[in-house]
């Protein structure tokens, strides 16, 4: 695994390394502008923290997610998965990383 420094910093290496596709989390799927992935649609392969020295805004975890098909992208959230209602499946995906 590597190791950034700052958010853009790994987002600007994950991208040279393929993860080009900009995910959102939705409440049962990822989604991205060309597909929608449920969680047996795709694995998360990496991770990265980053926490906000001055501001807690700037907390942030970065996702490398791989799909079954084999687009690969990446999904910003704030620190962790928020509670905003994702379906039981979706919330064990991204919670068994969180650990």
């Amino acid at each position: 695994m590597h190791s950034y420094d700052t958010l853009t910093e790994a987002l600007k290496d994950l991208k040279k390394r393929g993860y080009t596709e900009d995910f959102n989390l939705a409440s049962d799927a990822l989604v991205c502008d060309i597909a929608r992935y449920h969680p047996e649609d795709f694995e998360i392969t990496e991770i990265y923290r980053f926490e906000g020295n001055t501001d807690p805004a700037d907390e942030a975890i970065v996702y490398a997610i791989e799909s079954k098909n084999g687009l690969k992208g990446v999904l910003v959230n704030g620190y962790g998965i928020s509670a905003d209602a994702l379906s039981s499946a979706m919330a064990k995906k991204f919670s068994i990383h969180l650990h």
